[in-house]
């Protein structure tokens, strides 16, 4: 492996949820413990799974791993780090502010940033501390932190407390506020980061057009910065021997291919390593000494139980509902990867086959689905919103205004906080908003929605809801506000997506409460590219689908009031009939 070759004494895996950074930061520590080096492994995941990779309770303490002599391991926890933040910072002003303005501090912490930054806060020592950390040849992060986050960490005057100083209504600096380490200490932190003599970033992806074109991006963005030391990881490609038994597994090999070969530029000059896809859920040790080499056993395939057919809901049975109702907003949330903009897609179309008008608007920048769809369906209309140009104009907007007012120092914070992901979800969603109004006479399909941190957000800062409410409150008038039509269920359906995968469930969990802080009760989950539900033949596959069938009971009985499973197809669910068949498959078969 390129990425283990005379590897520095810091180690950080990066990628989106799901890619499998955990169990190769996991394996990478069993490597280097095998050579007989004393290894700690960090994680600042919070969906962390280290110590069930282990077998063994971790938390936020240096535990010694007993199963691996010289491996010692350590859990942050994020959350309880953001907390401890939102507490330093809101506690003095409890009582004394108005609990309106208090309530709009708490929702600036409350998001991701904050999450990320806390985390920096906690594991900063481990890169500076040299008595702390003094024993351990190597250090191995699970979770680097973005670039945004470092470029916050290294703006001059972001320690002074932007918030206390009434600079704005930042989303993601009001974290800055609550740090209490000497600056000195993070400047140290990042140049560790920056030197690649210490420092090695890998870049964790799947063979997916989507996940490389956003892993592409996390690369410019860090070497943009300085953090050039990185080297790339392709996990999970089907083996390809099981592609010739196996119509499925045939067509996902091609589609890697194809996407592989299609790789970003900007890739194609990194160290690169690939890694198979493994049948087995990657916990405990033989597993992770295995995960990095291909002598893994697959069993046969007719010793993997796997009912005759998987009795769960189809996208078609959860569109039934939907179109009761006659017109509405559907929206669709996910982490990135999941498949959102092929199930709006989906949705869309089936509305618009019962003969009900739909509007299906899009924020994808592929555009691929708005190609195929664009005329072919009666009822059906699809709208694309660039995201790039309405951030950018939301961008200069906000800088024209707020950042008129502010000085030098001030304005370069705010616009850094202009680089957030909150920054796109809300000029998105402000683009998205002027079609919102239709949804009263028909159906409105919406791909790529705010999460309900950036809607509480716009809610807090925005003024609109806030104003109307304050102006229309003595009239007796009915009215109804954007944020008022999202919280009604009868006015508006929210589908969470994921995949059938420990990761993507539990973000989809913890998007499902940050919607319900929001006052949105999500409507229905809808599980995608189930192997499960595709009834495979080759062992590997099957085996897969079998460790699928843990993630869908627990959506099924603990996270969803309603649920479908959509099958992943042999075929791209690209054009009308394949958005259909995606639609009505739920058992693997017609």
């Amino acid at each position: 492996m390129y990425f283990l070759a005379q590897p520095p004494r810091h180690l950080f895996f990066t990628g989106k949820g799901g890619v499998g950074k955990t169990s190769i930061a996991c394996a990478t520590a069993v490597q280097l413990a095998a050579e007989g080096k004393q290894v700690l492994l960090v994680s600042s995941d919070p969906a962390s799974n280290v110590g069930q990779v282990f077998g063994i309770d971790i938390g936020n303490h240096i535990t010694a791993i007993p199963s691996v002599p010289g491996l010692s391991a350590l859990e942050i926890d994020p959350l309880a780090a953001a907390q401890a933040y939102r507490d330093r910072i809101v506690g003095p002003v409890r009582g004394v502010l108005p609990d309106a303005v208090v309530r709009g501090i708490e929702e600036q912490l409350s998001g991701a940033c904050t999450t990320e930054i806390a985390a920096f806060d906690e594991f900063t020592a481990l890169l500076t501390d040299t008595a702390l950390t003094a024993n351990y040849a190597h250090i191995i992060f699970d979770t680097a932190p973005t670039g945004h986050t470092i470029r916050l960490l290294q703006l001059a005057g972001a320690w002074s407390g932007f918030l206390e100083q009434g600079k704005g209504d930042a989303s993601c600096l009001g974290p800055l506020a609550g740090l209490d380490k000497q600056r000195t200490q993070y400047k140290a932190a990042v140049d560790a980061l920056a030197d690649p003599r210490r420092t090695r970033l890998v870049l964790v992806a799947r063979a997916q057009r989507a996940t490389l074109r956003e892993v592409a991006r996390t690369h410019e963005e860090l070497a943009a910065i300085g953090l050039s030391q990185q080297y790339l990881v392709i996990n999970g490609v089907l083996p390809a021997g099981e592609a010739q038994q196996d119509a499925l597994a045939a067509a996902i090999a091609q589609r890697e291919h194809a996407a592989l070969g299609a790789m970003p530029a900007v890739l194609t000059a990194l160290p690169q390593d690939r890694i198979s896809l493994k049948p087995y859920n990657l916990v405990g040790l033989d597993a992770l000494r295995h995960l990095l080499d291909d002598t893994a056993a697959v069993a046969p395939s007719n010793t993997i139980d796997l009912p005759a057919r998987l009795d769960v809901p189809s996208l078609a049975a959860l569109v039934d509902d939907i179109a009761a109702d006659g017109h509405g907003l559907v929206m669709l949330m996910g982490k990135g990867g999941v498949g959102k903009t092929t199930l709006a897609a989906a949705v869309a179309v089936e509305l618009a086959q019962r003969g009900l008008p739909v509007h299906l608007t899009t924020s994808d920048p592929a555009a691929h689905l708005t190609e195929t769809l664009e005329g072919t369906l009666p009822h059906l209309t699809v709208s694309r919103i660039d995201p790039h140009a309405e951030t950018e104009r939301y961008r200069q907007h906000v800088l024209d205004t707020k950042g008129a007012r502010l000085d030098a120092a001030g304005r370069a914070l705010l616009e850094e906080d202009l680089r957030s992901p909150c920054t796109e979800e809300v000029a998105v969603f402000q683009a998205f908003s002027r079609v919102i109004r239709e949804a009263g006479k028909q159906f409105v399909v919406m791909d790529t929605a705010p999460t309900g941190h950036t809607l509480l957000l716009l809610d807090a800062t925005g003024a609109y809801h806030r104003e109307v409410t304050r102006q229309m409150g003595t009239t007796g008038l009915h009215y109804t506000t954007p944020m008022m039509q999202l919280q009604d269920p009868k006015q508006t359906k929210v589908l969470l997506v994921t995949l059938a995968e420990t990761t993507p469930v539990l973000e989809a969990a913890n998007l499902q409460a940050d919607l319900r802080r929001a006052g949105i009760e999500p409507w229905a989950w809808v599980i995608n590219s189930s192997v499960a539900a595709s009834r495979p033949s080759s062992a590997l596959l099957r085996q897969r689908a079998h460790n699928e069938l843990r993630e869908i009971d627990a959506v099924a009985t603990r996270h969803a009031r309603r649920y479908a499973v959509v099958p992943l197809l042999q075929q791209e669910p690209v054009g009308v009939e394949r958005l259909r068949e995606l639609a009505h498959l739920a058992h693997g078969e017609p």
